[in-house]
């Protein structure tokens, strides 16, 4: 397999993954293992960066009109509740990132979070379908999506919009829609400033020379294919819920803990 082949395939797979929830460090830890190669941190930066303007270009006229419409009542409330779960999220990231507390990216503990998250789908699925649809965003909502951020930094595997999507509908947003769109608006931040903080980490410890080509490419075809499955997504939680991710989870996460040796 070419190298450019190798840098597409992982730039599909970046960007299918990474807001789905399903857990986009899962699938690229085994594509590695199945032959597309170990990439450097500053790569993972690059094809992160692309499906996260993906959810910018979809979302960017929500954004505008929070952005010149802050005076009003709703839309400041709404970018509040964003900024603090944002808020959340950076300081106790911060925290556990100084702390060290994380668990490796290997295969095991990425099983066990992909069995776990699609157990935790299914309850939350089941609970949400018993509650009367409600789509506001409260204080509450905000702050455990912010809090469920930093669960997903911690633990590989658990991926950050499954975490963030049903903590909000647990907590009281019912609606898949407007739960979503909660989790994705409030990522972007949170994954430009992980992006960023990578960035700078790296720089600073000199990072090693980097084939512009394939960064290029592989940021392209990442933004591409992140724009094409969450607006596939935004438009099959319309009528369809979240069952099917979670039977996906669990059978990989069963799948690789039969592989677990990879480690």
């Amino acid at each position: 397999m070419t190298n450019l082949l190798q840098v597409f395939l992982l730039g599909v797979i970046e960007g299918i993954t990474e807001f789905l929830p399903i857990s986009s460090t899962g699938h690229l830890l085994v594509a590695e293992k199945l032959g597309l190669g170990m990439r450097s941190e500053m790569f993972n930066i690059v094809i992160q960066a692309g499906a996260i303007l993906a959810v910018v270009l979809i979302y960017r006229t929500r954004l505008w009109n929070l952005c010149v419409g802050f005076s009003r009542a709703e839309n400041r409330d709404y970018a509040l509740k964003l900024m603090t779960a944002f808020f959340i999220t950076g300081e106790l990231g911060l925290v556990a990132k100084k702390l060290g507390f994380e668990l490796p990216d290997t295969v095991g503990p990425i099983a066990w979070a992909l069995i776990i998250g699609g157990l935790w789908m299914l309850v939350a699925e089941w609970l949400a379908a018993r509650k009367p649809p409600q789509s506001e965003i409260t204080w509450k909502v905000a702050v455990v999506v912010g809090l469920a951020q930093v669960v997903a930094g911690i633990f590989p595997g658990t991926s950050r919009s499954a975490a963030t999507i049903f903590a909000a509908m647990l907590t009281g947003t019912s609606d898949r829609a407007a739960a979503t769109e909660f989790a994705f608006l409030v990522g972007i931040p949170t994954m430009f400033a992980a992006s960023g903080y990578e960035l700078a980490k790296q720089m600073k410890d000199g990072a090693a020379p980097e084939n512009w080509g394939d960064l290029g490419l592989a940021f392209v075809v990442s933004t591409i294919t992140a724009f094409i499955a969450v607006k596939w997504l935004l438009k099959y939680i319309q009528t369809h819920q979240f069952t099917v991710f979670a039977v996906y989870r669990l059978v990989a996460g069963v799948l690789l803990l039969l592989l677990v040796d990879w480690q």
